[in-house]
């Protein structure tokens, strides 16, 4: 029988790319279990934990919130769901990428008319300052 591999939490973050401070805190909102412990108290973490990790820092770069990573994290270990319901998440989440980057246009809109109509010089006027103070 093979035995598998264990990491301790610096090797653990080393392979999945996801911090050790980020990888307590995954554990902390039930992303992923509990750690085991060695004797000394040292965390210990599988390949099937490294997986999940992987996992959740892809959904992360992804843009995905915490509740939708738990949710994907659940659509994923169900092997009895429907790839319906993985779609209806992402498209969803589609959406609320499109209004964000619509309000990010927006903002630099307004930021660059204001950018442009400040002269950047010596002189204290700016109506960047004007238009935050209004």
């Amino acid at each position: 029988m093979e035995k598998a591999l264990i990491f301790q939490i610096s090797q653990a973050a080393r392979k999945s790319e996801v911090s050790a401070k980020m990888i307590r805190h995954y554990e902390e909102l039930g992303l992923i279990p509990k750690a085991r412990r060695s004797p000394s108290g040292y965390r210990l973490y599988s390949e099937e934990d490294l997986h999940l990790l992987k996992f959740i820092k892809k959904s992360r770069d992804l843009g995905f919130s915490t509740a939708k990573i738990k949710a994907l994290l659940s659509l994923w270990r169900n092997r009895s769901r429907s790839s319906r319901d993985v779609k209806n998440l992402a498209l969803s989440h589609i959406q609320e990428l499109e209004q964000k980057i619509t309000e990010l246009q927006a903002m630099r809109d307004v930021l660059k008319k204001l950018a442009d109509h400040c002269h950047g010089d010596q002189r204290p006027h700016c109506p960047i300052l004007e238009e935050l103070s209004g």
